[in-house]
């Protein structure tokens, strides 16, 4: 099978590389300075030659902050590049899989979000990326899956995990928001199961929630990540309410993603950490 990848020098993008490589697809990775998904004529151009079986879109304008006071460059990226990616796609006969988030939603839901669920973003970066959601689905109809997914952390980019373990290491104190729960997923799991969607005959038509099992706040998550790094002895993490710590974009309270629609099963944050912490070592070695 062919697959393209946007955005393959991301976070995501990379490990996607690698899962695509590793089940032995023919894979055309593209960096955002090799293909700026913004110029529509580029796109198509470059899946019209490359004609791939699935285009899998990473490339996404991911500075939540940034995107309050940047809307319309976040929205030429995460909405009109999102409908360029998808348009091209299925100009040459290929199945779009785009990459969303779980900032779709507002956080009010004390239960998992459902594929069903109303959608009703609090950020402009919320809203580009549902703006993407609606640009795929109309650019593509039914030769799309939109995957909302969660927190997403890995041992290629800059992420969360990574903050904590280099100010662990600086500080004997870290404050961390613990009234704002997710499922942080690990981006190798994600693009394990990304690359299983492409493969699959009968692929699943519009939207799937895939993040990690188990649920967590960001300090609880914190804690652990800590805890498994080499500052666990002399480094306390304390958890503090969003209202201490203001950010210019609101983030949803409670947005855990669950499928009813068969997504496949991630394993837990907990797995995703564990393999991150091994994947780190790798990398640092």
């Amino acid at each position: 099978m062919r697959i393209l990848i946007t955005g393959a020098g991301g976070m995501l993008g990379l490990d996607l590389q690698a899962a695509a490589r590793t089940a032995a697809h023919d894979t055309t990775a593209l960096t955002r300075g090799e293909l700026d998904i913004t110029d529509a004529r580029a796109v198509r151009d470059v899946v019209a030659q490359a004609q791939p079986d699935v285009v899998i879109g990473c490339a996404a304008w991911t500075n939540v902050d940034g995107a309050e006071t940047e809307r319309e460059s976040a929205y030429a990226v995460n909405a009109t590049g999102a409908g360029n990616v998808a348009a091209a796609a299925a100009a040459s006969g290929a199945w779009t899989i785009h990459v969303s988030t779980d900032y779709v939603f507002d956080g009010t839901k004390t239960s998992p979000y459902l594929e069903s669920d109303p959608v009703a973003p609090l950020s402009e970066y919320g809203r580009s990326k549902l703006a993407g959601e609606r640009a795929v689905a109309e650019c593509a109809p039914g030769t799309h899956t939109i995957i909302r997914s969660s927190w997403l952390f890995g041992a290629r980019g800059h992420c969360f995990p990574k903050t904590m373990l280099r100010l662990a290491a600086e500080r004997d104190e870290l404050t961390v928001v613990g009234d704002q729960i997710g499922s942080p997923t690990f981006t190798g799991h994600l693009a394990a199961a990304l690359v299983g969607l492409a493969e699959q005959r009968e692929r699943a038509a519009g939207v799937l929630h895939l993040a990690a099992s188990k649920e967590c706040s960001w300090c609880d998550f914190a804690r652990a990540i800590v805890a498994a790094g080499p500052d666990a002895a002399t480094t306390r993490v304390r958890a503090i309410t969003t209202a201490e710590y203001p950010t210019p974009a609101p983030r949803p309270a409670y947005s855990v993603l669950r499928s009813e629609r068969g997504a496949p099963v991630l394993p837990s944050w907990q797995d995703g950490l564990a393999s991150f912490m091994t994947e780190l070592a790798e990398v640092a070695a």
